[in-house]
């Protein structure tokens, strides 16, 4: 695409944080009448550059162009007027006024402090219209179907501006028939030279309507390229931090411990949650079962339903061959299910309380409030994990809050090894933490296995699952498309399964 096409131009821009770098010197252009995948795993500065695109945050270095003249939006607002909207996963509308009301808020016609409702209703069903929409404008929004709200979101985000529109993960939600259609109109808008920013993490999805793919990886940007010239297994190692040159050949790491373990501890059949359907595992006592797939496969979706956190809603969860009703945390911990959330900051400690008040958090739900431990109680129990696990922190009442990543993450694996837990759930257990703390937590993980706990085990540095998991399952797109096993696990075969290039059979496992 040579200069003269170009739409927008993001040059070097850099976004830091308190003791955060989230953007280094990242670099995204837009032509016009284009559709250019934006894509990364989760923290890898997607969002951040958007809200740097749209003014929510002011850039700490770079430049901005739009049809070649710099700018720097202050507000979404501002960003609006300069012809650049964005429609979010969650449709961020009025759902208990009108779908016309939703369309022209804020900027309604009339006269003389009057509004001129005829005229907002006709413009609307004309608006839409176009968008082959035909629905009742004067309903109020909440009648109509969440597609129909991103749709009515679309079409007030063209209407606002006629030259950039972000869809942020705007499928996620949506039936097939819903998305084919999404994309009808994103070639409609296309076709019209409106330059389209599309956020997703379904990569068939990418290559039926992108024309270019960048991608962003711990902040930073690793390239871009046509959409026909990036093999969908490249994507994949590059989102993930491994070069495709590197996978080939690598010999499949030593089955990891627990490997071969028949006494089983938990099974899903069936089950299914919210957020995902049809999930049929089992989990063997004394193995690490990893879960493996690219962010929005269902990885923590199948977690957040084990544990009760997402209740389920059909099937049926089976611990030690027995039905067991799992539709709240605190009826896991009291089954012998632990777990550590993918969010340590939002989801995990509780930062302005101390190490000793973190780590004796779920012991003491799980054995109700009726059965206080005493302070020397909590105390015994923290000094031991601190000492067990080395994490350092000047005592065991400091602020969670003043204690690095790496030992906020050990605080909350003390919180679950103390309940002493029959399974263990680790999402992202190591994100964001140092290498030293990265090597402890994985030995960890193979102990505990050893000494006869379950574990599963969720990450996206496909290295670390060769080097903690036994067993693998493969998820795409919310579904379980294969398993791999003992020498079966390596870096190039885990790659393979994530973009689609390798075919399995189902396993059963003999109890």
């Amino acid at each position: 695409m040579d200069t003269q096409e170009k739409l927008l131009e993001m040059e070097h821009i850099t976004k830091i944080f308190p003791g955060v770098r989230a953007l280094h010197d990242v670099h995204f252009s837009l032509g016009r009448g284009e559709i250019h995948a934006l894509l990364g795993e989760n923290g890898a500065g997607k969002s951040t550059l958007i809200k740097v695109l749209t003014g929510v945050f002011e850039r700490d270095e770079g430049e901005i162009f739009l049809e070649g003249r710099a700018i720097s939006p202050q507000s979404p607002q501002a960003a609006q007027n300069m012809g650049i909207s964005t429609v979010y996963q969650e449709v961020n509308l009025c759902p208990n006024l009108s779908v016309a009301e939703n369309v022209y808020i804020g900027r309604e016609p009339g006269s003389a402090g009057r509004i001129d409702w005829k005229t907002i209703n006709r413009k609307a069903a004309e608006l839409l219209g176009r968008f082959d929409l035909h629905i009742d404008v004067t309903q109020n929004l909440d009648r109509y179907s969440v597609a129909v709200q991103q749709m009515v979101a679309i079409a007030r985000a063209v209407d606002i501006s006629a030259k950039v529109l972000i869809l942020d993960e705007p499928t996620s939600s949506l039936t097939a028939v819903e998305v084919r259609k999404l994309f009808e109109i994103m070639r409609m808008l296309k076709a019209q030279g409106m330059g389209i920013i599309f956020v997703t993490h379904f990569l068939d999805q990418v290559y039926e309507v992108s024309d270019t793919i960048t991608v962003l990886r711990g902040g930073e940007y690793i390239g871009s390229s046509p959409a026909a010239d990036l093999p969908k297994m490249q994507l994949v190692a590059k989102m993930i931090g491994k070069e495709y040159e590197d996978l080939e050949g690598r010999p499949a790491a030593a089955a990891a411990a627990g490997h071969g373990a028949k006494d089983l501890f938990l099974r899903l059949e069936g089950a299914a949650s919210a957020r995902i359907s049809d999930v049929n595992i089992d989990i063997q006592k004394g193995e690490v079962l990893g879960f493996s797939g690219l962010l929005g496969s269902g990885r923590s979706e199948i977690a957040r339903l084990i544990f009760g956190v997402d209740p389920i809603v059909e099937g049926d969860i089976e611990i030690g061959g027995r039905h067991a009703a799992v539709r709240e945390p605190i009826a896991a911990m009291r089954a012998g299910i632990g777990f550590c959330p993918e969010n340590r900051k939002s989801e995990g400690i509780v930062g302005d309380l101390s190490v000793r008040e973190n780590i004796m958090l779920a012991l003491q739900a799980k054995q109700g409030m009726m059965k206080a431990m005493s302070r020397r109680q909590s105390e015994k129990l923290a000094d031991t994990y601190i000492k067990a696990l080395s994490i350092k922190t000047p005592s065991r009442d400091q602020s969670t809050n003043n204690l690095s990543g790496g030992n906020q993450q050990k605080v909350i694996l003390a919180r679950w090894l103390a309940t002493n837990p029959d399974l263990l759930i680790l999402d992202e257990p190591t994100r964001g933490i140092d290498i030293g703390t990265k090597a402890e937590i994985q030995k960890l993980v193979i102990k505990l296995a050893q000494d006869g706990m379950s574990l599963v085990f969720i990450s996206s540095e496909v290295d670390e699952m060769v080097r903690c998991c036994g067993r693998m399952v493969i998820l795409r797109e919310k579904k379980l498309v294969g398993e791999l096993a003992g020498d079966e696990i390596s870096e190039d075969m885990i790659v393979k399964s994530m973009a689609g290039g390798a075919q399995f059979e189902p396993k059963t496992e003999t109890v």
